[in-house]
């Protein structure tokens, strides 16, 4: 069993029209699961929708502890890109659990995103990666601890 959990970020943001800008909507990884025919026993709980840049130190405990309540040994959270290291490091110490971390740099809904790779990318590597905390992007591993969101680059780097 993998528990996969969903805090929002830009991998769950919609765009309704020309005039709008983004919103945090309902998580597409149960679609995106589907549609991929991901058949590996998993379940999907939508724990929060905020863009990475809101979530506070009240909202990282949270996500820790459903991680910690969970019963499953495998977890992917899914996540925004601009602060998914500073949640890692609030996982770091919780033993016995593979949790990987993944988001997007553009949302799931636009039809040139890199979500769908990012998510089944991740899906793997909770599979076969030890115990731990991992970020998962972009065909990468990285540790939370040794690296950091290049912005002008739009993706991770190690330090």
């Amino acid at each position: 069993m993998i528990d996969i959990f969903t805090t929002g970020g830009t991998i769950d943001k919609i765009y309704f029209d020309a005039l709008s800008e983004y919103h945090i909507g309902p998580t597409p990884l149960p679609d995106i699961l589907a549609e991929n025919n991901v058949y590996v026993q998993h379940r999907v709980t939508q724990l929060m929708r905020k863009d990475s840049l809101e979530l506070t130190d009240a909202d990282r405990l949270d996500i820790r502890a459903a991680i910690v309540a969970s019963d499953a040994d495998k977890i992917l959270l899914t996540h925004g890109t601009d602060t998914m290291v500073q949640t890692g490091l609030v996982l770091t110490d919780i033993p016995g659990k593979t949790i990987v971390i993944t988001g997007a740099m553009q949302p799931a809904t636009l039809r040139i995103s890199d979500a769908e790779f990012n998510v089944g990318f991740a899906l793997a590597a909770t599979q076969t990666l030890p115990p731990g905390v991992y970020i998962a992007m972009n065909g990468e591993i990285f540790d939370p601890a040794k690296t950091r969101k290049d912005r002008s680059a739009h993706r991770f780097i190690k330090d």
